[in-house]
């Protein structure tokens, strides 16, 4: 082989070699993913946590303080006393309003019991249908009336002392004796019912109220109302008094 051959092969073999060193270099150089994230998850600031205890309580509990006032709500009257203010860092309200201003509700939430002068004024028919009680009670007063309470009584049936046959009709020997005191009498059933409603004032309305229990038709009973609540009328304003002129 002539020199210029051989100079050819070794220039060759050692471009073959210098590559095949570099790609080892680089290999060895090259750092995986799990290890490059581990490195930076070492490399990281840890964030301190605060710890309250009673050194630091004072300097927290002035902070915690701070930032409520910023974000809370403020109130206040003007001079006169007539005009509320209501302001926060995002919105600002006014209101004014004086003495004389009615109540915005129609009617007051608590209902009064009725006095006795008025009681009386509350009056009607009733009936029971199947188990159910019916009144249609006239309302003759100024009150709004929404419940009423009714005593219902049921009388009980006297033992009869004679038998009845038919048309015909037997009278016992203890009957035709004159008897020498009053004969007794046994407690009736009253039961008080609470029947809610709406009365206006000098109108008829009807109460209903389930009575649970179906009554004969041959039952004798009464009824009453023993107690009502509702709302009394507006008080009168009262007249204006003219200035006495001094002659």
């Amino acid at each position: 082989m002539s020199k210029l051959g051989l100079a050819l092969v070794s220039v060759a073999l050692g471009l073959v070699v210098t590559t095949c060193s570099f790609a080892q270099t680089d290999t060895t150089n090259d750092v995986s993913l799990g290890e490059l994230a581990r490195t930076l998850r070492q490399r990281k600031t840890p964030v301190v946590q605060t710890v309250i205890d009673n050194d630091n309580m004072s300097k927290i509990m002035d902070q915690v303080e701070a930032h409520r006032q910023a974000g809370s709500l403020m109130f206040s009257f003007d001079n006169a006393g007539k005009t509320f203010h209501v302001s926060s860092p995002d919105v600002t309200c006014s209101l004014s309003f004086n003495s004389n201003t009615t109540s915005l509700l129609s009617t007051p939430f608590i209902s009064q019991e009725l006095p006795e002068s008025e009681l009386g004024k509350l009056d009607g028919p009733a009936s029971i249908e199947g188990d159910t009680l019916q009144l249609s009670v006239y309302n003759g007063t100024a009150w709004n009336v929404k419940e009423i309470t009714v005593g219902l009584t049921i009388l009980r049936r006297s033992e009869r002392q004679t038998a009845q046959y038919g048309s015909a009709r037997l009278i016992t020997a203890a009957e035709t004796t004159p008897a020498a005191a009053q004969p007794e009498k046994h407690s009736d059933v009253t039961i008080l019912y609470h029947l809610k409603g709406a009365a206006a004032p000098f109108k008829t309305t009807v109460f209903k109220e389930t009575l649970g229990a179906t009554l004969g038709s041959d039952q004798d009973w009464h009824w009453a109302i023993v107690q009502a609540k509702g709302v009394p009328p507006a008080p009168k304003d009262p007249p204006p008094t003219t200035p006495a002129v001094t002659p």
